[in-house]
């Protein structure tokens, strides 16, 4: 069914819109019709044109309507009780929307077109973009984009605040959090880590308090309380069933490697009796290679078959540390801080046992390491920090191999950790740790 609408000069039939909204290309006039719209002409089928005015008016039409109901149109329905009922035009597809034809003057006409206009106005000023829902394929993504497949080059350090007692009740303020945060950075840079800051956060972590804790925390009873909160770095509060709970404000430290991080896969063979690097740990934590075997031409080492000593070579040409990030693509970085100031990080003596193991089995081992930007050429001389340029003493001479190099011997295996609990550490005078 077709028709021809005008928007004025309404000399007897309108629209009177009924319920819903609609497209506008399925009413044949190129607009939705709409409340106060006038009608010029209608076509149902393959029936003759009939245009205004209409015989009978709105009677007429909807004899019109009722003989196309009874022919089995499906847009045409009736609608109301019985008695007042009349026909009205439905959408195909959207059957919510209808519209009806009713007598009108044009001043009745003008005054419903005036308030459509209102209501276009208003509801344009309501109108809002709905959400929606698309389907991501995560894995393959993960695969495919990431340069080490399902791992992000995103690091972090988590830095607790400091406990300033041995009940953990007090606790240093956020301020200090953060200087110990980048502290920790600009120490993990200037010892030759090459690792670039990307962003500092706070992270809230919930505990359970008790005690002086609790009466020193759980004290805010308004809003304006809040602002005596924004340095420190606990606080607390009741919960439902009168419970203390702390709230501890942390700091993550996020960063990255300065250009990326670089596979290197060592290789071994039959007759290999050692790896030929040492491995040691900044008092920031993280593993390094301390030396290589550089006198090895008539027995080559899997380190220099797989390339590991022209990169420390490298390195330190650089003025920078050969930092281990990844073994076997499991990350080997410090990643906290304790609130009694202690480092989480991995031990040396667990991971050259691991590594003696794969010589041992015979199994190729994949490390990454953290990589350095080249440095720039300058027309005029560039004047590095003292602290930059200054690699940590190597004590190779000073210390025993903890495991020996011959593959008939048994290896003696001590740990360099004093527990979780205390986080003290032994080797911070960076020993080697030969393999």
């Amino acid at each position: 069914m077709e028709w021809r609408m005008i928007d004025g000069g309404c000399t007897g039939e309108a629209i009177e819109c009924v319920a819903g909204s609609s497209r506008a290309e399925e009413w044949g006039g190129g607009e939705t019709p709409q409340t106060g719209d006038v009608v010029e002409e209608i076509t149902i089928g393959a029936a003759a044109v009939m245009r205004a005015p209409f015989k009978g008016g709105r009677g007429g039409v909807e004899k019109l309507l009722h003989a196309a109901y009874k022919r089995g149109n499906a847009c045409i329905v009736p609608s109301g009780p019985l008695g007042r009922r009349r026909y009205v035009l439905r959408s195909i597809h959207d059957p919510n929307y209808a519209v009806a034809f009713v007598d009108r003057s044009e001043g009745e006409c003008l005054v419903l077109q005036g308030s459509r206009s209102s209501r276009i106005a208003f509801a344009l000023s309501k109108a809002q973009l709905q959400d929606g829902y698309v389907s991501y394929p995560w894995e393959k993504k993960m695969k495919e984009a990431l340069p080490i497949p399902e791992s992000s080059r995103f690091l972090s350090m988590l830095i607790l605040p400091k406990a300033l007692d041995a009940t953990a009740s007090r606790y240093s303020s956020l301020e200090d959090t953060l200087a110990r945060a980048e502290a920790w950075l600009l120490s993990s840079q200037a010892s030759g880590v090459p690792v670039v800051f990307i962003n500092v956060q706070t992270e809230a972590l919930l505990t359970k308090i008790s005690g002086e804790a609790a009466s020193a925390t759980v004290n805010s009873r308004s809003i304006g309380d809040l602002v005596n909160l924004a340095n420190a770095s606990l606080y607390g509060f009741e919960d439902y069933h009168g419970v203390d709970i702390g709230v501890v404000k942390a700091v993550r430290l996020w960063y990255t490697a300065a250009a990326g991080e670089l596979p290197v896969e060592i290789t071994l063979q039959e007759g290999d009796t050692r790896l030929g690097f040492s491995i040691s740990r900044t008092e920031e934590g993280f593993i390094y290679i301390s030396s290589v075997v550089e006198d090895d031409q008539d027995n080559e080492t899997p380190s220099t078959r797989s390339g590991l000593r022209d990169l420390y070579r490298e390195a330190k040409s650089a003025s920078k540390l050969l930092v281990i990030s990844r073994v076997s693509n499991q990350k080997m970085l410090p990643w906290m801080a304790s609130s009694s100031g202690g480092i989480r990080c991995f031990d040396t003596v667990s991971l050259s046992k691991k590594l003696s193991l794969h010589r041992h089995a015979l199994q190729p081992i994949l490390i990454h390491v953290l990589k350095w930007e080249r440095p720039v050429e300058l027309s005029g001389p560039m004047v590095l920090p003292p602290s930059a340029q200054v690699l940590p003493p190597s004590v190779l001479d000073e210390i025993p191999p903890i495991l020996v190099s011959s593959a008939d011997s048994e290896a003696t295996l001590e740990r360099d950790t004093a527990g979780d609990a205390s986080f003290r550490f032994h080797d911070f005078t960076l020993p080697n740790n030969w393999v």
